[in-house]
């Protein structure tokens, strides 16, 4: 997986060759940041935005924010708090689904929801 910057760069990139409106300035400015600071963010040299400002990028660039925040070396703070309700539980959880293939996941994933408690 990329860093985070130049993920983010390359998609603000691709879609600016589509719309002018997805140049640095203008999406800086509709996320609340200055454009030196994106900038500085896309080329590696600061370390990612807070979780409030990830989101916002990630809707912006029409992403799914988990995937940025994650990329950022971030969990947001709703599953933060999901997590902290049940730490042994969800901690082994997660340690006996990494080697799981992804279609495996996806099968509890659905269990899960459609499932009557």
């Amino acid at each position: 997986m990329k860093h985070f910057g130049p993920h983010v760069r390359n998609l603000r990139e691709t879609l600016r060759k589509q719309d002018r409106r997805y140049s640095l300035r203008q999406v800086a400015a509709r996320i609340g940041v200055e454009p030196a600071y994106l900038s500085k963010v896309e080329r590696g040299e600061v370390a990612p935005p807070s979780e409030a400002t990830t989101v916002k990028l990630a809707h912006e660039l029409d992403q799914d924010a988990d995937v940025l925040l994650a990329m950022a070396g971030k969990v947001s703070s709703d599953l933060q708090a999901i997590i902290r309700k049940r730490p042994q539980v969800f901690a082994e959880l997660i340690r006996q689904l990494k080697l799981a293939p992804d279609h495996a996941v996806l099968r509890v994933v659905r269990e899960v929801r459609e499932g009557e408690w």
